[in-house]
């Protein structure tokens, strides 16, 4: 098994420069606000969401951040997988199924009745390992997201 460990505090400079790393393979680096300053209180003050780092040579090679969410049908939290990420020159050697194995192993422990995570349509490589590991798409939901300028407007009205 693949060296996995809880990201700590000290951590927060690699958990940014993967998270910016992520936003670059999936054309979306424009879109990168957070800041060491927001994942320290959102991940490790707050406790909002929580993070993994697989490593080789005890270096971060890849991480998974994650979060719980609530099934109503089944009555019980889930883990919802937020980002995973693996340096480009680590693929293909595991370490992308030991952050999944891992995070399902967390759910197991937990009680949690689910692990789900989103991909993008483009994304072919991921699609192809995500259906490997037995992974099925929801082809029937479509996420739908309101942000910035709309999700003030839309708190904002009056009922």
């Amino acid at each position: 098994m693949k060296d996995i460990r809880f990201a700590t505090e000290e951590d927060i400079p690699q958990i940014l420069h993967f998270i910016r790393e992520l936003a670059i393979y999936e054309h979306m680096e424009d879109q990168v606000i957070a800041t060491e300053a927001l994942l320290r209180e959102w991940i490790f003050e707050r406790k909002k969401a929580e993070v993994i780092f697989v490593q080789s040579a005890g270096k971060p090679v890849g991480f998974a951040l994650f979060f719980h969410n609530f099934s109503t049908f089944l009555g019980r939290a889930g883990l919802f997988l937020e980002d995973l990420f693996v340096l480009p020159e680590y693929r293909g050697q595991g370490f992308g199924k030991a952050l999944l194995q891992k995070l399902a192993a967390i759910a197991l422990e937990r009680g949690c009745g689910r692990l789900e995570w989103n991909c993008l349509d483009w994304n072919k490589p991921s699609i192809d390992f995500y259906r490997s590991l037995g992974a099925v798409p929801m082809d029937e939901w479509t996420t739908y997201r309101v942000t910035g300028e709309t999700l003030e407007k839309l708190g904002s009205a009056e009922q």
